[in-house]
């Protein structure tokens, strides 16, 4: 098979997916979150066959790095096209937002039927079985039979976007609490007052992250700095 064929593939996967119904909640800051998922999708050689294929994927606690830095997506229970696509989305990183939360992913298929009907009425079915569950984390997920698995990535790339907003507020509340905890007041005020004259007076900027260093702070403050050093 060509690189093209290959590419052609998982297009043909990602542009054939919808999402149905996605978790009602986002993605968890602080811990591991699990997605129950029903993947439907019509059988190749017989459209009124539709295979409903149910599992969980798993997203490991999300981890903030710096922005001059990638996190790997580590992938367990995938094929080669979902990889595929994976490795498609790592060169056209600068888009998402997938690895830079350093998330690692694992898919475990629990169930497969077979079921003679239409998609839609198969669909119906499934989303009212699952909104009747009452689970916050559940989706139902519309694709090809094969390869089926791209659809889940596909999926968890979009909602991780949707859920980047939610985590980096929790992350930055929970990392300033946790701040204003553990650092001395008038180690913060003398942090403010040194940002105050660099802001004022660009030729102050590396004394003001030599004191960052001393205080040993600067991981801290390191955005705001770098901004800093960029307007100057």
């Amino acid at each position: 098979m060509t690189p093209q064929n290959r590419q052609f593939d998982f297009w043909y996967a990602v542009h054939n997916t919808k999402i149905v119904r996605g978790p009602s909640r986002a993605l968890e800051t602080f811990g591991a979150t699990r997605i129950n998922y029903h993947h439907i999708a019509e059988l190749p050689d017989d459209p009124r066959k539709i295979r409903i294929r149910e599992g969980r994927l798993e997203a490991h606690k999300p981890a903030i790095i710096t922005p001059e830095e990638y996190a790997e997506a580590h992938m367990e229970g995938f094929g080669a096209e979902a990889r595929r696509y994976l490795d498609f989305l790592k060169e056209n990183r600068d888009s998402i937002r997938i690895l830079q939360y350093g998330y690692q992913l694992r898919q475990e298929a629990f169930s497969e039927q077979v079921v003679t009907d239409s998609l839609e009425a198969v669909t119906a079915r499934v989303v009212k079985e699952v909104e009747s569950s009452e689970d916050d984390f559940a989706a139902v997920i519309q694709g090809v039979d094969e390869p089926w698995d791209v659809s889940l990535v596909h999926f968890f790339w979009l909602h991780v976007n949707a859920s980047a907003p939610i985590n980096v507020r929790e992350f930055e509340a929970a990392r300033k609490q946790e701040f204003a905890e553990t650092t001395p007041r008038a180690v913060r005020d003398e942090v403010e007052a040194a940002f105050a004259k660099a802001q004022e007076n660009p030729a102050l900027v590396h004394e003001l992250g030599a004191l960052l260093q001393r205080k040993g702070v600067f991981e801290r403050y390191q955005d705001r700095f770098f901004k800093l050093v960029r307007r100057g």
